[in-house]
């Protein structure tokens, strides 16, 4: 019996009825040989780490854009702080983590430079529109490893597909995530917030902190318990008395931080820059070699889209910089 093999009867054995069991994947567009140490979902969260989509997220914006400071969040950062919290809840519901970890690391692989400011200009500029989970699955389908696809399981493509709001995922696992990356952002997002000035835990209405918590660590242990408690079966969801609140806490989220002019006043500047950015990229002549190709099987504006995305938000204000500002004159 192999490692893998020894796995995946592990997981019959003691993983609930309703997990998605490593044996029984939908498997890959391409068929591999498998792995003698690795189960396939693991062998997914191992190509998703490995790859150089999940390296920029380190320099790619969560809330603040280009905070001075180092313990603000990054897109990497919050990326693990959901597989954190993710693994935690299907661990206390028996569901393979292994899965809800490959999900999780792979959720945000294709989301934009500046955040959402950044998600909400690509997506006025392409003609059908333009969606960081649609665009995380096409990057681990498409864009790695030279235009071959990291070819992940159907399970762990649905679950990134499916964890920003509309469909639900097909997996346990994948429903996870979805809630887990809500659980994450509302709570670090308020400790940046914090951090940065524009609000005090304070400012949070009492009859939220009373019931989930005043502090970011017992909130989240509030939430991850809650939602073990409640879920069931295949449902995955909160308790009735907790789940309010947490939208009460979103909703003063977005009032307090993510709509808030002085938090978000650099965020005026992204559109020029972007629509700027996406202009250049439509010649084909200034796009690298394999987006080059994709220019010509499916269109400039395809192409402007895929390398936008995948820029840093320091890249892509190097790059605006150096098509923007004229250069002296160096004889």
């Amino acid at each position: 019996m192999t490692v893998r093999e020894r796995t995946e009867l592990l997981e019959e054995q003691i993983l609930s009825p309703y997990a998605t069991l490593s044996k029984k994947t939908r498997g890959r567009d391409r068929p591999e040989e498998e792995c003698e140490m690795r189960t396939p979902f693991q062998r997914d969260r191992d190509r998703i780490i490995h790859c150089k989509a999940f390296r920029r997220l380190k320099h790619k914006t969560q809330v603040f854009l280009s905070p001075e400071g180092d313990h603000y969040r990054t897109r990497l950062t919050h990326t693990l702080e959901v597989a954190q919290i993710a693994r935690t809840i299907a661990r206390g519901l028996l569901l393979n983590e292994d899965l809800t970890e490959a999900i999780s690391l792979g959720h945000d692989l294709g989301h934009t430079p500046f955040g959402h400011a950044g998600e909400r200009v690509l997506n006025e500029l392409c003609e059908h529109g333009f969606r960081h989970n649609e665009q995380s699955v096409r990057v681990v389908e498409k864009l790695e490893n030279e235009g071959r696809g990291l070819n992940l399981t159907h399970e762990v493509r649905d679950g990134i597909l499916c964890h920003t709001s509309g469909t639900q995922a097909q997996t346990p696992e994948g429903r996870i995530v979805r809630l887990a990356d809500k659980i994450a952002y509302i709570n670090h997002d308020i400790d940046d917030a914090v951090r940065a000035g524009v609000l005090s835990e304070r400012d949070i209405p009492g009859h939220i902190t009373s019931v989930l918590g005043t502090r970011r660590s017992v909130r989240i242990d509030t939430l991850v318990k809650s939602v073990i408690r409640a879920s069931g079966g295949a449902e995955i969801r909160m308790e009735e008395h907790i789940f309010p609140l947490f939208l009460e806490l979103r909703q003063f989220m977005f009032q307090k931080v993510y709509l808030n002019p002085y938090a978000k006043k650099e965020e005026e500047k992204v559109p020029f820059l972007i629509k700027t950015l996406f202009e250049y990229a439509k010649n084909p002549a200034h796009l690298p070699p394999d987006l080059r190709e994709i220019a010509e099987r499916e269109g400039t504006e395809r192409a402007a889209a895929d390398f936008i995305a995948g820029m840093t938000d320091r890249y892509a204000v190097v790059l605006f910089q150096d098509i923007s500002i004229p250069k002296s004159w160096d004889h």
